[in-house]
């Protein structure tokens, strides 16, 4: 089925539209777009350039995604944004294209932007993220897989979110958040492990026992980082999230909250 554009949309003419796409009245699709089959464009929102959005995505009223970055160093290099298949972002959000540190932006797989969400240049958003309302991310951020973030929290540039994070509303995020936790607060605090969140993904018994632990040889006791983590090689199973709970700390460029 080929795509509906409404008569008051503009395409350029270098864009391509995939099978059963939608483009709703004064949208705008700019130069080198890629739409993926099944794909929503609503109303008034705008990809300007150099966007590549999957199949089964939607793009909700006044969004705009692909504009140059905000960074002072951008010298008009061709650089993109790219959004994965079955990811929903809703009205008004921002995500702008990257700088020549990456050249990308870019969003995974049935991820959840909500209303007035802003990405940076650079950043980088694992699959089935979700970031809620009026959430803003600074250049050059992170977000590993299923992380969610509440509403109104800001990121600082070159920070990262573990995988399965809670970040919980109007938390400024300063440093790394290592995976599997919950943070909360201004300035931003770790409050346990984010054991609702492991339960709901399917996250075994033994698994989430075992980061429990972790968590408290970490955060919770007087060891230092490397005596925390040569108590955990030596006591705690090395499940496959145990290890990666473990090479966050070597790569954090920023360091951790705690």
């Amino acid at each position: 089925m080929s795509a509906v554009i409404h008569p008051s949309a503009i395409v350029h003419a270098s864009a391509q539209i995939g099978d059963d796409v939608e483009i709703g009245p004064f949208a705008i699709v700019g130069e080198d777009c890629v739409v993926g089959d099944g794909s929503v464009i609503a109303a008034r929102a705008t990809l300007e350039r150099y966007v590549t959005i999957g199949r089964d995505v939607k793009i909700g009223v006044g969004s705009v995604l692909g504009g140059d970055p905000q960074d002072l160093k951008f010298k008009g290099e061709r650089t993109t944004v790219e959004i994965g298949d079955g990811t929903t972002i809703r009205e008004y959000s921002t995500i702008n294209r990257g700088t020549s540190q990456s050249f990308h932006t870019t969003v995974g797989k049935n991820c959840f932007l909500m209303s007035y969400v802003h990405l940076a240049h650079d950043c980088h958003i694992g699959d089935g993220v979700i970031i809620s309302n009026g959430t803003q991310l600074a250049g050059h951020v992170t977000i590993d897989e299923k992380a969610i973030l509440s509403g109104l929290v800001a990121v600082h540039q070159f920070a990262t979110i573990g995988r399965y994070c809670f970040i919980g509303g109007c938390s400024r995020v300063a440093k790394d958040v290592p995976p599997y936790v919950k943070a909360v607060g201004n300035p931003i605090k770790l409050y346990g492990l984010n054991s609702v969140g492991l339960e709901r993904n399917g996250f075994p018994d033994d698994v989430r026992r075992e980061l429990k632990r972790a968590y408290k040889l970490f955060f919770k006791s007087e060891l230092n980082l490397s005596q925390a983590r040569e108590r955990a090689l030596a006591e705690l199973q090395p499940f496959s999230e145990i290890q990666e709970f473990l090479a966050f700390f070597d790569r954090s460029d920023r360091g951790s909250v705690v």
